[in-house]
């Protein structure tokens, strides 16, 4: 695989798809029909909606010459981060309130990426309840660690039974 493309791990190829014809000046409709493809097809591709087959990976990669298997190799480690966020243990979400996450949907959180962000707004507006949940996610040593990093005063810690 193109070694500038490893960065792309993870991100559907779709997407990349579109940034490079973009930087090529090529317009979507007219590359899928030069593909013998439905631009409908081009277009849910490159918003991430659907995956690539690999009989029109090898025909993308060709147009744009890119190395052979550039594209299934993309749409593979995307497949693969998938699976890993499927797999992802949550913390009990019957617990923490939704509109605790108004600005976000709660499902689409990824807990260990966004790990100080979901500690601090529990400490910050969450219940006795929901911070034992955070606590009990992440564990005390972790939360005590991103709660003492604040340039302001770090919350309490709930009190342990």
């Amino acid at each position: 695989m193109n070694s500038n493309l490893i960065k792309y791990k993870g991100i559907h190829p779709g997407i990349i798809i579109e940034r490079e014809l973009k930087k090529r000046s090529l317009k979507k409709r007219t590359f899928a029909l030069a593909l013998g493809e439905y631009p409908q097809i081009l277009n849910d591709i490159t918003k991430g909606k659907r995956n690539i087959p690999i009989s029109l990976a090898l025909k993308i990669e060709k147009e744009l010459e890119l190395e052979e298997g550039t594209i299934v190799l993309l749409q593979s480690y995307y497949d693969i981060e998938r699976e890993k966020k499927k797999l992802q243990i949550l913390p009990n979400l019957s617990i923490l309130r939704k509109s605790l996450f108004w600005d976000t949907n709660i499902n689409q959180i990824d807990w260990n990426k966004q790990y100080k962000a979901v500690i601090n707004r529990i400490f910050e507006r969450g219940n006795e309840e929901e911070k034992k949940e955070i606590e009990r996610f992440y564990g005390n040593r972790k939360v005590r660690t991103v709660l003492n990093s604040q340039k302001t005063k770090p919350m309490q810690l709930s009190q342990q039974k």
